[in-house]
């Protein structure tokens, strides 16, 4: 074996002369991005004379690498003793610290890949595949004979201990195949989490051999208004619908769902840990339970099943029968899953059944509870009791603050709009994990702005000194799937913002510029595993556009692979629509449906383009004020801009388009009117994009011109207007449905580059 002494001699000679930049993201395409990284001419030629030298301890690695060689040429590379002529070397290096760390050196005689453990092992094979020269048609055909690898020296580690994705399989279900397809995600980017939400009230997927109706009758349900939703929009997007292979006739009645049985589940425990990731279950309570309640009515305080003034009925945390089930089900689980982490859940629970019932009223009295809160976190120590008497670790949503926490629970933030409950976590000494609804929820619908949104994401809160910050165990991605009913539309959800996410947690180096560089690389990569990723933004035009005499729709592809495709009958753009005219040229008012199509069929987002013949609007000739707009402020909750009642309860003066930073109650719903004036430096065709979380609407001179209303996660609409130089009225309507807001106006002219608009253009009447 060789010995780390000559490694060291030999890679400080061949790359003496390299420079510090970072390194070229066509020939480097790493993600995330490692820590230090020196690039080298030269590559490594990887084909059937090339050979794999392993020890034992490592034969889960070399069986991983051998699978990704068979992938690509078409059967596994032969193994020996000690290094040939072209050989990969797997090599145990004490002295590297970490558990994730490795030190990949790769030259054109040789790659020798250097961890203390499998872990770290397994992170350069990921590296590894990310140097690949993917070429998608010749892997899918087994018809690649060789490939390379560029010479580089790589020393890596993560910043974060988690890193992490989640996925919900109870509002709809996924197959066991489609959970190893994500785990291999999650693997090929460094990420070593996945927390499956395994039940909530649509639905209960793990099988638990003692209570056998969860799921029998808890698995499965008649199609529900989510359901009926999805299958609707489906009319529009193919991937809203429904997977076929969990509906099933049952007696006469449609039913959807599944789950998995504890020996199914085992063997996607077992692909994980092969990938080293860790599977973290939760079995959401004392909420969100009414897909158990269902099939056993006694969990409650009165055997009713239903909905209360916000959420679901939960169990009753005052009948010892209650805790006899969770502790048989937490038995089960503990037993199942070998993570030292279970998740309890605990998060918006209704709590008005406890008010009213007299055995929780004796509890109370009995252990000195002053509230249902304090009832919520007498629940929750009871439970993690249990959890650490089967040595394991309780993580609770970050309600288990309120009533009190105790100091061993691990807290996982994600109320966005309740920035003090990790902060006062980690200074109470609770370790902490970051899943912030903004940007971290990926049920969000994604737009041109959430691949920059989730890079820009820090993990630790600004009021935690750096003792302080010891206690962020790292971050994860939540995938609530209320919304997405297929394998294709959770793909599109979560990629490739999660390759986002897995920088800002290994890397934790600000490069954005050149992480988008490196990522046009993954999108044939993603090919390759069969992703139905979301293709990336089309521009030159908005949802509503206008034109004086004439115009034209000139896309600026930001793939050269791309095709585009369009139609303008109203139906949906296929693979066999005709391909649209670089420019096409528009002469009358029409709409024009328009989607892009890679190499390998999928279809990009389906863009809904409206043109408008129009003149320009002629300014006013009022006077207006100062710089900035006014702001009229409204209690009360709204769930469209039109709904905002008469009477203002308060006013005030902003510099732009914005919701000063704590108006209102925290995380409470309200609306708002911000009105006056903007005065646009020249006569042109004005295209504005307004981001909102909730809804929103934009008029200038009267006219709608973005129309962004209703509830939904941040988003970004947008529309065009002719205005001629000078002044013209605007207002902005906007609404919060409770927590936690987000509204941005930014403009491009005459198809200029987006940009704010500046804060002189805005006056006050």
């Amino acid at each position: 074996m060789l010995k780390p002494l000559k490694l060291t001699v030999l890679a400080a000679i061949l790359y003496s002369s390299a420079s510090a930049q970072d390194a070229d993201p066509g020939r480097y395409p790493l993600i995330p991005y490692p820590q230090e990284i020196t690039t080298a001419k030269g590559e490594f030629i990887i084909g059937r004379h090339t050979n794999i030298v392993a020890p034992k301890v490592f034969a889960n690695e070399l069986k991983q690498l051998q699978q990704m060689m068979t992938v690509y040429l078409g059967g596994p590379l032969p193994v020996a003793a000690k290094p040939g002529a072209s050989s990969i070397v797997l090599m145990q290096d004490n002295t590297i610290k970490g558990e994730e760390e490795y030190h990949l050196q790769i030259t054109p005689e040789r790659v020798i890949l250097s961890a203390r453990t499998g872990t770290g092992i397994f992170r350069g094979i990921s590296s590894m595949h990310q140097l690949f020269p993917v070429n998608a048609e010749l892997v899918k055909d087994n018809r690649m004979k060789s490939f390379y690898l560029p010479a580089a020296d790589i020393k890596d580690h993560p910043t974060w201990d988690w890193r992490g994705m989640h996925l919900d399989v109870a509002r709809h279900f996924f197959s066991v195949s489609y959970l190893k397809k994500y785990i291999d995600l999650l693997a090929l980017y460094k990420m070593n989490k996945l927390h499956l939400h395994l039940t909530d009230d649509q639905g209960w997927r793990i099988e638990i051999k003692k209570y056998p109706l969860l799921t029998s009758q808890g698995a499965w349900r008649t199609f529900n208004n989510q359901d009926s939703v999805c299958i609707n929009k489906s009319k529009e997007n193919p991937d809203m619908a429904l997977d076929t292979q969990h509906i099933v006739v049952r007696n006469g009645k449609t039913m959807y769902g599944g789950f998995y049985t504890q020996v199914q589940m085992k063997d996607i425990i077992a692909y994980a840990a092969a990938r080293h990731i860790e599977i973290i279950p939760e079995i959401d309570m004392p909420g969100h339970m009414m897909a158990a309640i269902k099939a056993y009515p006694f969990l409650t305080c009165s055997e009713e099943n239903g909905w209360g003034v916000t959420f679901s009925t939960p169990v009753c945390p005052c009948n010892e029968k209650t805790f006899k089930f969770a502790e048989d089900v937490f038995s089960e689980i503990a037993a199942l899953f070998p993570s030292q982490y279970i998740h309890l859940g605990a998060d918006e629970v209704e709590k008005s059944s406890w008010a009213k019932s007299p055995a929780c009223a004796e509890v109370m009295k009995a252990n000195n509870l002053k509230s249902v809160e304090e009832l919520q976190s007498y629940f929750v120590r009871r439970m993690e009791k249990f959890f650490n008497s089967k040595g394991k670790k309780l993580i609770g949503w970050d309600e288990i603050l309120e009533g009190g926490i105790s100091p061993t629970a691990v807290l996982m933030y994600w109320r966005s709009w309740v920035p003090k409950a990790p902060v006062e976590a980690a200074k109470h000494g609770n370790k902490v994990i970051m899943t912030p609804g903004n940007p971290l929820y990926f049920d969000g619908v994604p737009d041109r702005n959430s691949i920059s949104n989730v890079y820009h994401f820090e993990p630790v809160p600004k009021l935690l000194n750096a003792e302080e910050a010891k206690y962020i165990l790292g971050a994860q991605a939540n995938v609530w799937t209320e919304w997405i009913p297929s394998e294709k539309r959770a793909d599109y959800m979560v990629m490739p913002r999660m390759t986002a996410l897995a920088e800002v947690l290994w890397t934790h180096q600000q490069r954005y510029e050149n992480y988008m560089e490196r990522l046009v690389s993954h999108y044939t990569l993603l090919d390759d595993m069969g992703v139905h990723y979301r293709l990336p933004d089309l521009d030159g035009f908005t949802e509503d556009n206008v034109f004086i005499d004439k115009g034209e729709l000139v896309v600026k592809k930001p793939l050269k692979d791309l095709t585009i495709r369009y139609t303008t009958d109203g139906s949906i753009p296929t693979g066999n629509s005709p391909e649209l005219p670089q420019p096409l040229a528009i002469t009358k008012s029409e709409s024009i449906k328009m989607a892009a199509f890679s190499r390998f069929g999928n279809r990009g987002d389906i863009y809904n383009l409206r043109f408008r013949q129009v003149n320009y609007l002629a300014p006013v000739t009022e006077n207006a004020g100062q710089s900035g707009l006014n702001l009229d402020f409204f209690k009360g909750s709204f769930k469209s801009v039109t709904k905002i009642k008469a009477d203002v309860d308060s006013s005030m003066l902003v510099n732009n388009v914005v919701i000063p930073a704590g108006l209102g109650k925290e995380g409470k719903p309200f609306g708002s009117k911000l009105h006056g004036f903007i005065d646009v430096p020249e006569t042109g065709i004005y295209s504005f994009y307004l981001t909102c979380d909730d809804g929103g609407i934009l008029y200038i001179g009267g006219s709608e011109v973005v129309n962004n209303d209703g509830w939904h996660a941040p988003v970004q609409k947008s529309g065009q207007i002719a205005l001629q130089k000078g002044l013209h009225p605007l207002l902005v309507s906007f609404v919060e449905g409770g927590g936690g807001y987000t509204l941005k106006l930014e403009y491009s002219l005459n198809g200029s580059k987006i940009m704010p608009v500046p804060d002189n253009w805005l006056k006050r009447k």
